[in-house]
């Protein structure tokens, strides 16, 4: 049994729409409303369900788009509705933790938040609340912190965080300072990387005083800082919020959190690490589903969908089905089929990477219906 943390905000971003994982994700249904691991719930729902112990139901916001505020809600009933923080269009990570920094920092000036993307599968939650527990400690220190994962094998799907000398905090044993970010490498870096053991996967966690992360953006960035404020200082006006939203937020630079925030602490000395020794994973693809669906094994056929109809014979893979369609795969390997209404998606898990192009040209050709 975890205690809350009584000065802590937990910030889920559920944005984007994982266009690698089309068609299953797509715009008005992207990736975090799905069940991907066959729990019965989505992926956001897990993500609240595992902050739920160390926040408490009322200290939860979700930062959404608006078109995606009746599936939030439904999924997540417990939400207060002041902790749902909707954007007009996408504008990336720093906007849209900066804006639930802003309006919570206004409402309790002393708050640490910890944002956790809401697309991500973890597992064995005592490790990770004790990681998050250590990050808590560090941010109260004035410190930005992340959680970074400790790698299981060489992956060239994940960028990478350079650890850099152990800081001394109480509460936090682990915690080290964040030399350097590096940007997903090649396989034979890679596994340098992991051989060396101080670097850890970057999973895009960040837990910090308000007013610090705040801080930080306003000295990489006086105007995005500026909007936030203006927004933050009209948020909890209904009749104020939707004419300022709609005037000052599509204004605001498309910028990850990690370039506006996390790389200029980092070379300032002002960014720490805690390692999470948890399972971790960002479901990036559909190899990463497959691997992920199959427990690692190679040889097996991972199946999802509540009434998929599937004939196989020696193949492996995954099988993704939201029709009655019977699908029969004989001696295929790797396979990656994903069968919906509209679209229908074969490929294989070399290959998983490519889909994102798929949509790509989808997107020139107009085709906004399969999308």
């Amino acid at each position: 049994m975890v205690d809350k943390i009584e000065d802590f905000y937990a910030v889920i971003p559920a944005g984007g729409v994982g266009s690698r994982l089309w068609p299953l994700s797509r715009a008005d249904a992207p990736k975090f409303l799905h069940d991907l691991t066959g729990s019965g719930r989505s992926l956001l729902r897990d993500t609240w369900d595992r902050l739920e112990p160390l926040a408490g139901a009322d200290r939860i916001a979700v930062v959404t788009g608006r078109a995606h505020r009746a599936a939030v809600e439904d999924q997540l009933p417990g939400i207060p509705d002041a902790n749902v923080f909707l954007e007009s269009e996408p504008r990336d990570s720093a906007a849209a933790i900066g804006l639930a920094a802003a309006i919570l920092h206004r409402r309790e000036p002393d708050v640490i938040i910890g944002s956790f993307a809401a697309d991500h599968v973890i597992s064995v939650l005592p490790v990770f609340h004790w990681a998050v527990q250590q990050a808590v400690a560090v941010a109260r220190e004035g410190y930005i912190c992340t959680i970074g994962i400790t790698p299981t094998e060489p992956s060239v799907g994940f960028g990478y965080i350079k650890k850099a000398d152990m800081l001394s905090v109480e509460g936090a044993p682990e915690a080290a300072l964040v030399e350097r970010f590096v940007e997903k490498p090649d396989l034979d870096t890679a596994k340098e990387y992991v051989a060396s053991r101080d670097y850890l996967w970057n999973a895009g966690m960040f837990i910090s005083r308000a007013d610090v992360l705040l801080a930080e953006i306003e000295a990489n960035n006086p105007a995005l800082h500026a909007g936030l404020m203006e927004l933050a200082e009209a948020w909890d006006d209904r009749e104020r919020r939707g004419p300022v939203v709609d005037r000052v937020w599509p204004k605001l630079e498309k910028i990850a959190i990690d370039y506006a925030v996390a790389e200029p602490a980092a070379l300032k000395g002002r960014l720490a690490v805690v390692p999470g020794h948890f399972d971790w994973d960002d479901v990036g693809d559909f190899a990463s589903l497959a691997k992920l669906n199959s427990g690692g094994r190679k040889n097996d056929l991972a199946i999802l969908g509540e009434n998929a109809r599937i004939l196989s014979d020696a193949a492996s893979g995954i099988v993704i089905s939201h029709t009655q369609r019977v699908i029969s795969l004989i001696g295929v390997k790797d396979i990656v089929v994903v069968d919906t209404p509209d679209a229908l998606l074969v490929t294989t898990s070399e290959h998983a990477q490519r889909v994102k192009g798929v949509v790509d040209a989808l997107k020139l050709t107009g085709r906004g219906d399969v999308l």
